[in-house]
């Protein structure tokens, strides 16, 4: 039977040209006071982009056990994305997060995980791919995301043969053949010479963006001046990547290494990938990464003079310490299972009625417990860099997956310039993007090889969320910032996250120049920019949903106890011998079998006391040191790993689901008061400093009521004392997300997600901890 919408729409389908109306004039004005006049709905789309099929009178389903909610409109398949258009939207409040190249029911094609076309009738199902045939005409369109959402189209009144087509334009697009026929290479050409004239009159190379992109020797150069690098220096030997197809061009290596003996020992290397410098504590000691040594015979010799050279850049001499992350961390394809389990939990399928059940599925996906690993390695690390002033070298196979997240973590947890806004994408960019990372593999943007997949980039994501839920003031940037840049890895605009090496990008993009007839040397930042540039895809007013308003920056005061308290932390040397470990040490080489001899008991242990131990370890003693003292937001941070500690990141993995938004509730109340307080302090700095007059380097705003609404840095702003202290309508826990216009399922009171989402805890259990092998 059908509903009452599919009637009205049907009712209101496009006329053909010749029909005649023979009601008398009186009733066709009531019909049209009843039914308004059919809008036409034109999709918006980019410059290039093309429609290639649509269908129209489609339901996009909202519940499974009604169809009260559901949108009729029409659905559009274009080289770049699937759209929906409503054709009466709901009245409802805007979505708080106005993207400017994607409507609320849009999905970019690289977005898209499964097409999945469904017949009721015949009762069959098809995973459509590139180039297939669909044998029979479908009812139902299920479409799974890559970013966790799940949208479902019904053609109860789409005409069948439409229907077929649209399905099969959408499949066939989702998989392109090659990497230029992503549409961002048609968008971003014709946008460069139609805005040519602007970058002519003076726009800046970078696009704005000031995140150094690590392609050229000068950002390097300020990076080993920042951290105090001296016996380290910009070495070009891979310059049209030479040695190298999957290094940057120019790398950073120890002084006392030539570049003819660096040439020499690069052929042992795993697809030449040399140790490459990552960052430089203040003590000395340095964080190194590199492939395997391919030759067994040449090990000894090249592991030798790697690790003397990296010893002379220390100024005492430290040891130097190899650790080989494919023994002591889960593989790519581990991770994969991981995330594609806790992803069907979250949210494929129902909610479980006993919150027993949810939450040990949650924990047997093993994606928390993985996240905790992560975190544990990294802490390991930073006690040899800080507590031991020893140098770490981390050694991978390919040095392209594990390394990315482990070198990454390990600088966020003592260098608190990447915690900043900036000094994080310029940590992804060095780290990740211009160390080689295959994003093109891993994020399987072609669809062609399934087995490469795995959300490497997502799990340090969620790494870095774990740190600023336990240290909300230490991080300038918010949990919408850390999804908006998951989301970006789907846009294919921009360079960062579709390329799987330097070389490929600087091919592609070469090759890409060429055929739009860009003038050779153009910076390639101006004609293909990176995501960096947030102003392609967000207001200033949307950005500023980006920044921390608990953020401490560098030098501020610690409160303690009530107290407000400015301190130094004092730096202790702890002692390299650890109880019942026995140590070889040649040339300085510490093998990764006697760096972590009491692994199973360097942080697992952690209890909330701290108190000292008859028999601890020097490691056990430097964490129990840095937790008696108060957290310095500006210095080393080290993670709480209890798995009570290690929480499921809600926004993320929930946020598409509507049983579980929470209306004006969940953290962003708490944003809410924070942001007002934080912009009611500028307002009043702003009248004081007017008072007093401009102090020496600072510059008053001229505006009485305090900064312009467009200079302030919090999206929400403070409210007039008269106005009454309420919450604004569109606050939900997804917040600056909407879950609108994504399928629900059964509505269950009281279930276990919402238990969950009240204070409920993921604990990891016993049994996992007794296996802790890590």
């Amino acid at each position: 039977m059908k509903s009452c919408r599919a009637d009205i729409m049907f009712s209101v389908k496009p006329t053909k040209p010749t029909f005649k109306c023979y009601l008398p004039p009186v009733q066709t004005d009531v019909k049209k006071a009843i039914d308004p006049p059919i809008k036409k709905l034109e999709p918006k789309l980019l410059s290039g982009e093309i429609v290639v099929n649509e269908v129209n009178f489609v339901r996009k389903c909202i519940n499974t056990e009604s169809s009260q909610d559901d949108l009729w409109g029409k659905l559009i398949c274009t080289n770049f994305k699937v759209s929906f258009i409503p054709q009466d939207a709901p009245l409802k409040q805007k979505s708080q997060l106005s993207h400017l190249l994607l409507g609320e029911h849009d999905i970019p094609l690289t977005c898209l995980d499964q097409v999945v076309t469904v017949n009721d009738s015949k009762g069959k199902k098809k995973v459509l791919s590139s180039n297939q045939k669909l044998k029979f005409n479908p009812t139902e369109l299920f479409l799974y995301c890559k970013d966790l959402r799940i949208i479902r189209f019904c053609f109860d009144e789409a005409g069948p043969e439409s229907a077929r087509k649209v399905c099969l334009a959408i499949a066939h697009y989702s998989h392109p053949a090659d990497l230029q026929l992503l549409f961002g290479f048609e968008y971003q050409g014709r946008r460069y010479h139609e805005s040519k004239g602007e970058q002519i009159n003076g726009s800046t190379a970078k696009g704005g963006s000031q995140t150094p992109i690590f392609d050229r020797s000068s950002d390097w150069d300020r990076e080993i001046k920042r951290t105090g690098a001296s016996e380290w220096r910009v070495c070009s030997i891979n310059e049209s990547y030479a040695i190298s197809p999957s290094l940057p061009e120019h790398i950073v290596v120890p002084v006392s290494l030539a570049d003819q003996d660096l040439k020499c020992y690069s052929s042992f290397f795993s697809d030449g990938r040399i140790p490459l410098w990552c960052w430089n504590h203040n003590n000395g000691s340095s964080l190194v990464r590199m492939a395997n040594i391919t030759d067994p015979h040449q090990q000894k010799k090249i592991y030798q003079k790697v690790f003397t050279a990296i010893t002379k850049s220390h100024p005492q001499r430290s040891e130097v310490i190899r650790l080989d992350l494919d023994k002591c961390l889960p593989n790519i394809q581990d991770i994969q299972s991981a995330f594609v389990k806790i992803r069907q939990i979250c949210v494929l399928d129902p909610f479980e009625e006993s919150e027993e059940r949810w939450l040990s599925s949650i924990e047997n996906s093993r994606w928390l417990e993985y996240v905790r690993v992560f975190l544990k390695h990294s802490a390991e690390i930073v006690y040899h860099l800080d507590g031991k002033n020893s140098s770490v070298i981390l050694q991978e196979e390919e040095d392209r997956d594990l390394n990315c997240v482990v070198s990454s973590l390990v600088q966020l947890l003592l260098d608190p310039h990447y915690r900043s806004l900036s000094g994080f994408q310029s940590l992804v960019q060095k780290e990740w993007v211009m160390a080689g990372h295959r994003f093109l593999d891993r994020c399987n943007h072609l669809k062609k090889n399934d087995r490469e997949e795995s959300p490497l980039f997502t799990l340090f994501l969620d790494c870095v969320w774990q740190m600023m839920n336990q240290y909300p003031a230490a991080f300038e940037f918010t949990e919408a910032y850390l999804t908006v840049l998951s989301d970006s890895m789907w846009i294919p605009l921009f360079s960062t996250f579709l390329f799987s090496s330097p070389k490929q990008r600087a091919q592609v993009l070469n090759e890409f120049a060429k055929n739009k007839a860009i003038p050779q040397g153009e910076d390639q930042t101006v004609f293909f920019p990176p995501v960096w540039e947030w102003s392609q895809q967000f207001s200033i007013k949307d950005q500023t949903l980006f920044n921390n308003p608990m953020y401490v920056g560098k030098g501020a005061a610690c409160v303690q106890n009530g107290e407000v308290k400015s301190f130094r932390r004092t730096k202790k040397s702890y002692s390299s011998t650890v109880r019942v470990m026995t140590t070889s040490q040649r040339n300085g080489l510490k093998g990764e079998e006697d760096a972590f001899s009491r692994r199973g008991s360097l942080l697992s242990d952690l209890k909330p006391d701290f108190s000292p131990v008859k028999d601890e370890s020097p490691s056990e003693r430097f964490f129990r040191d840095w937790f008696s003292r108060p957290v310095d937001q500006q210095g080393l941070l080290i993670p709480l790993l209890m798995p009570s500690h290690v929480a499921l990141w809600k926004l993320f993995f929930l946020r598409w689901v509507p049983e579980a938004c929470i209306p004006k509730g969940g953290p962003i109340t708490a944003y809410h008061k924070l942001s007002q307080l934080v912009d009611e302090i500028e307002i009043l700095q702003s009248h004081i400093r007017q008072y007093k007059g401009p102090s020496p380097g600072s510059m008053p705003f001229p505006s009485q009521g305090g900064p312009p609404s467009d200079q302030r840095r919090m999206y929400f702003k403070a409210s007039s004392p008269d106005d009454p202290p309420t919450l604004p309508d569109v606050l939900t826990s997804s917040f600056p997300f909407t879950p609108v216009g994504n399928l629900c399922r059964q509505s269950l009171h009281g279930t276990p997600i919402s238990k969950f989402l009240n204070g409920a805890r993921i604990w990891l259990s016993t049994e996992t901890l007794a296996n802790d092998t890590f």
